[in-house]
């Protein structure tokens, strides 16, 4: 890659966890409704409402500051980065992940014995929190006129957290790079040369037609 790095959208490693969370929620709710419960369905539902809006609200504004401090503080992309496909992106942090899914499905349809559909709503909210805070760095994205980028070694080094202890800064680049609107979401139409290396540092956000390596 001569002196290049794998770069992932900030947004899109947010936002790679949202989706799982909330399928798994809901099925987990779903199948923690048949049981009665020690407490019943009503108790279970109300506290499940509570434990929904407290997880979207505390991991929507979780380490916004380290977010705001790392993007403040983002050198332009080199010209041998490699920008990394949102799918990949996404697929990635999912792997890395499954095991805690799994264990954090079970643990919700446990909690269903005592409190019904509890812990599936609480694994939805911290789904929409994870939505709410992507859609937070979007707006701050479309503000700056950057996107922001984090090294894929950095992200492999620890939990697939954009703001761990091993990432010392972000990487941007001009709004059009990449396969992934501000935000980590879909682009309507996909920017020229999706998946592919950059020619220069991304003013414009242009990039070589040979294959991005992830």
């Amino acid at each position: 890659m001569r002196g290049g790095h794998g770069l992932a959208r900030v947004a899109v490693v947010v936002r790679a966890g949202a989706a799982p969370l909330w399928w798994l929620g809901v099925l987990a709710a779903g199948i923690g409704l048949l049981p009665e419960g020690l407490t019943g369905r009503r108790i279970g539902v109300l506290t499940g409402a509570a434990l929904f809006l407290v997880a979207a609200a505390v991991v929507a504004v979780a380490r916004r500051k380290r977010y705001t401090a790392l993007a403040a503080s983002a050198a332009r992309a080199a010209k041998h980065d490699v920008l990394q496909d949102r799918a990949v992106t996404a697929r990635n942090w999912r792997r890395a992940h499954r095991w805690w899914l799994l264990l954090a499905f079970l643990a919700a349809l446990g909690t269903s014995l005592a409190l019904p559909a509890a812990g599936g709503m609480l694994m939805a909210g911290c789904a929409v929190g994870l939505w709410v805070k992507a859609a937070w760095l979007g707006r701050r994205e479309r503000a700056d006129e950057v996107l922001l980028w984090v090294r894929v070694d950095w992200l492999r080094a620890g939990v697939a957290r954009p703001t761990g202890k091993r990432v010392k800064a972000f990487r941007s680049t001009g709004i059009a790079a990449g396969d992934a609107a501000p935000g980590g979401t879909r682009r309507k139409s996909p920017a020229p040369g999706g998946g592919t290396r950059r020619k220069s540092p991304a003013p414009g956000g242009t990039r070589r037609k040979t294959p991005a390596l992830v």
